[in-house]
């Protein structure tokens, strides 16, 4: 169990990204100290960390950068500093002004293990207000070669990729402060070439508004090139003639920051992050553009010589990945997630020249979703809420709470409310195929619970028929991932399903969403508070003394396979690493963040053994037995950026597939 809860055997990488004090023009006393924090990577284990650009000597030098004695004294402390790192796991990139020839460039050193790996040149030198590089230092831009140091030839160039030989997806960039700024940064060729993190030592002076600028560059080139982006600027010692320092220090990953320092320091500030390289490399996979026209760049090799034993993972992994926990953001995801329902049902409508939205009401979160969608998509037409034609449809094992919830629904929103007794017809149809349930006997077998399931979808779809209207689907994303679905006659099926692209985990939170700030009708928060908190259950087998039939305790609980689903259906990670990511998820109640107004009862953890369990189940259901379902599902709109299951969008596979490699997978690199 060591090696799978190992974040380098599970394609993780810690990074780091550092601004430290510097003294001007006394590189022996930076080297020293750069070596200090080098050190302290080594024992947290970093696979690489990068320093302010000049930070050997200081970046604020000017013409002093001319000088004998500063050159000198820069290549030495280098060479003295590289042969510190021969003991060290930690790849650094370290900023130095260096001459080839007779040309002085301002570099990026890359150091590891007693090796100068290779030498980066800065390629674009600003020139505009306060910068005048030109002065001094020449373009990088198109070098290629060697460059020698301390009598051996190094690698030099702007073309120039670091990849760990024993450590699948690290692959090193590096660009300087001002490539950054440019339209069309070295980064990007970089990506398209392999690298995989992009490293970028910086000076960048600080005035008002500007580190809100870095932010913006960092964050955007992450995203567009799909790599994790760690900055470091210069700050404490450089010379504050004309310009402060800041010493802005972060880590992004294809958007998303990961760790920052505060500004201003005093002292050195260290930030460390986890990177997830699979998750870069799976995103890259889809887009069909690295890879590709990159025969210029040259590779150099190294073994990082990464450990197997559990250092912890320094990233927050949401227990929710499709409910973002920060509050604000949760408010906008249920806004824009309600309005895109809204709007497609709206537009759905009107094309189809229904002049009705019939839909079934159970009491419970679906359809409760789908017919305040219905409602809102009424009001947004013209169209009296009456037109939308709802009806509950009791069976052999509803109860009074849940029919209860769905006529008071149906009253507060106003819409024309109605209540059909399938039982008659489904009595009917058990004794006409001969069911032991209609000769008196407590039969509750799959074709007891699908014929319930059926008759309510076939009523509707004549009512449908009957009335000009169109049958409004109700079952969601997570049930459809599960095969937790009647098919064909069935739940299944509808005219229009609103829900298809919705987890069951974000359902939840719309609702209560819309409870405080929809303003649907009076009476209607109170009903949707408890239609949340209600059991979920499919209400189809009558209750024998064993409670409530429970959806969960059939197929798990929706907050695992939700999570299951998410790293399947974005990133396609294999079973074994879901189950890593979900017991640093889910094992500590105490430890991460939940979403906003999510119920102190339902703050739960989970081990890995009950987390592999419900994966399993996970797998049979997604890869063994439920794309049928999937193959021949009715249109509705994708909602969330996790993907959606249709087949004609997002997901497409065969449906008559099997579980077996992924069951496989699971038991084997977790077994216990």
């Amino acid at each position: 169990m060591t090696r799978f809860r190992s974040l380098y055997h599970q394609g993780f990488a810690r990074i780091a990204a550092c601004t430290l004090p510097v003294s001007l023009a006394e590189a022996r006393v930076n080297a020293e100290r750069i070596l200090g924090v080098l050190k302290a990577c080594d024992q947290q284990r970093v696979a690489a960390v990068v320093f302010p650009e000049l930070g050997l000597t200081g970046y604020t030098l000017d013409d002093l950068r001319f000088q004998d004695v500063v050159l000198e004294e820069a290549q030495a402390a280098l060479i003295w500093l590289a042969e510190q790192t021969v003991s060290l796991m930690s790849v650094a990139v370290v900023g130095v002004p260096l001459c080839r020839g007779d040309l002085l460039y301002n570099c990026a050193v890359v150091l590891h293990r007693g090796r100068i790996l290779g030498v980066v040149p800065k390629s674009y030198l600003p020139r505009y207000r306060e910068f005048y590089e030109p002065r001094q230092f020449t373009s990088g831009l198109g070098t290629t070669g060697n460059i020698r140091i301390d009598g051996t030839e190094v690698p030099f160039g702007a073309d120039l990729l670091f990849a760990a030989e024993d450590q699948a997806g690290l692959t090193l960039g590096v660009e300087i402060c001002e490539d950054l700024w440019v339209a069309n940064p070295p980064s990007g060729r970089l990506a398209q070439a392999g690298a995989s993190i992009i490293l970028n030592p910086s000076a960048s002076p600080v005035t008002i508004g500007r580190t809100d600028d870095r932010s913006l560059l960092c964050q955007a080139q992450s995203m567009r090139t799909l790599t994790a982006y760690a900055y470091a600027a210069a700050g404490e010692g450089e010379s504050t003639t004309d310009l402060a320092w800041d010493g802005q220090v972060s880590i992004h990953e294809n958007g998303r920051l990961m760790a920052q320092s505060d500004r201003f320091p005093q002292g050195e500030r260290l930030v460390v992050a986890d990177v997830d390289l699979d998750l870069l490399r799976q995103e890259r996979l889809r887009t069909g553009q690295f890879g590709v026209g990159c025969e210029s760049i040259r590779t150099i090799g190294f073994e990082l010589g990464a450990p197997v034993e559990d250092l912890g993972l320094k990233r927050d992994v949401p227990r929710f990945p499709f409910v973002p926990s920060d509050t604000k953001t949760l408010a906008r995801d249920c806004y824009e997630a309600w309005t895109i329902q809204v709007s497609a049902l709206r537009q759905r409508l009107k094309a189809s020249g229904a002049q009705r939205a019939v839909i079934g009401v159970s009491g419970g979160l679906d359809s409760t979703l789908a017919l305040l969608v219905a409602a809102r998509a009424a009001d947004e037409l013209g169209w009296p809420r009456t037109h939308v034609l709802a009806y509950t449809m009791p069976g052999f094992a509803t109860g009074s709470e849940s029919r209860g919830l769905a006529h008071a629904l149906m009253d507060a929103l106003g819409v024309e409310a109605h209540e059909l007794d399938i039982r008659p017809a489904a009595e009917t149809m058990l004794a006409g195929i001969g069911h032991p349930y209609a000769e008196g006997k407590p039969v509750h077998d799959i074709t007891f619970e699908n014929v319930q399931a059926g008759l309510r979808t076939d009523f509707l779809f004549r009512l449908a028929n009957h009335r000009n209207g169109i049958v409004i689907g109700t079952g969601d994303l997570s049930e459809l991932a599960l095969g937790w679905c009647t098919y064909g006659v069935g739940d299944q099926m509808s005219h229009y399903n609103v829900n298809a692209g919705m987890p069951k985990t974000l359902i939840q939170h719309v609702i209560r969403w819309l409870a405080r700030e929809g303003a649907l009708g009076s009476g209607t928060a109170e009903v949707l508070e408890k239609i949340v908190s209600a059991e979920i259950s499919p209400e189809l087998v009558p209750d024998t003394g064993q409670g409530i039939q429970s959806t969960e305790q059939m197929i798990g609980p929706y907050a695992l396979q939700d999570f299951t689903l998410f790293y399947v259906l974005r990133y396609g990670f294999r079973p074994s690493r879901i189950a890593f990511l979900a017991e640093k998820a889910w094992g500590d109640v105490t430890i991460g963040s939940w979403p906003a107004h999510y119920p102190e009862d339902r703050r739960i953890s989970y081990d890995l053994k009950e987390i592999c369990h419900w994966l399993e189940v996970f797998i049979r259901r997604f890869y063994g037995t439920s794309q049928f379902k999937r193959s021949a599902m009715p249109n509705g709109p994708k909602i969330v950026a996790g993907g959606s299951l249709s087949p004609r969008g997002d997901w497409r596979a065969p449906s008559d597939g099997n579980a077996r490699s992924w069951l496989k997978e699971l038991k084997q690199n977790t077994a216990m």
